[in-house]
């Protein structure tokens, strides 16, 4: 992808008017009700999650809110999770998974925050548990990249049987400039590694890493449409697998992506 597109895709991933969880759980669910905390340390606003209906069906929705004025992001620290918020998106994973529910996950972050106090009440921990419980979970789990995915803050909430992105969206390692900063010390050589770390949908549905693209449209409401189109065909494959059947598909689907080499001596 040429750079000029690719800041075009940045710019439309950081628009302030873009869905967030919120508009979600308003267009495409319906009875939703939002629960909260962790049931250790408290509630991180930054991590929306609940009960709803999804045609009907009972699911869990977890999701990284941002907000669309600055109040609004400063109250859910820019989608960026303390550990107590991927704590929370857990213990609704396993109330989930007790009455059989499926659950939905959107993902939209920089990354988990890095604070000291975050890292105090174990950041790492939190977010290396949700790895190993989501990939052992009896249910379908799916994830779509709604705007950034960025390292292990939105692996979080990424493990799932399906992962979708977005038509803008990217997912990655580290933030583009994140990367430029350490890599050339210039922040300003965003794009330059935004195209080195092949970030985009299309890139990462090459690379085998998301089932597919969730088309946007010229609208909200066709936004709202396809992401439901693209759901409901999701969760029609997974519903009538065995909770096995789910926990092996999803071990397999993560085994096989990335190469590596063994050096065997002759």
């Amino acid at each position: 992808m040429d750079q000029k597109t690719l800041a075009r895709q940045i710019e439309i991933i950081h628009d302030a008017k873009r869905p967030n969880i919120d508009d979600l759980v308003k267009e495409i669910f319906t009875d939703f009700i939002e629960l909260h905390g962790d049931r250790f340390y408290g509630d991180d606003h930054a991590i929306c999650g609940g009960i709803a209906r999804f045609n009907g069906t009972p699911v869990t929705v977890i999701g990284q809110r941002k907000g669309h004025t600055t109040k609004e992001n400063i109250d859910a620290n820019f989608g960026m999770a303390h550990p107590e918020g991927y704590r929370k998106a857990l213990r609704l994973a396993k109330q989930a998974e007790k009455f059989h529910r499926p659950v939905i996950c959107f993902v939209d972050t920089a990354g988990a925050f890095c604070g000291v106090g975050a890292e105090e009440r174990g950041q790492g921990e939190a977010i290396a548990r949700n790895l190993y419980e989501f990939m052992g979970l009896r249910i379908p789990v799916i994830s779509v990249i709604t705007g950034e995915g960025g390292s292990g803050g939105a692996l979080g909430i990424a493990v799932a049987n399906e992962v979708f992105m977005m038509q803008n969206a990217m997912y990655s390692v580290i933030s583009p400039r994140g990367c430029a900063s350490i890599l050339w010390k210039d922040a300003a050589r965003e794009l330059d590694a935004a195209q080195a770390l092949q970030i985009t949908a299309d890139d990462l549905l090459r690379f085998g890493m998301i089932e597919g693209i969730i088309k946007e449209g010229k609208t909200q409401m066709s936004y709202y449409k396809n992401m439901k189109t693209a759901l409901t065909a999701s969760l029609k494959r997974l519903e009538d697998m065995s909770g096995e059947a789910l926990q092996q598909q999803r071990y397999d689907k993560f085994r096989k992506i990335g190469v590596f080499m063994e050096n065997i001596p002759e």
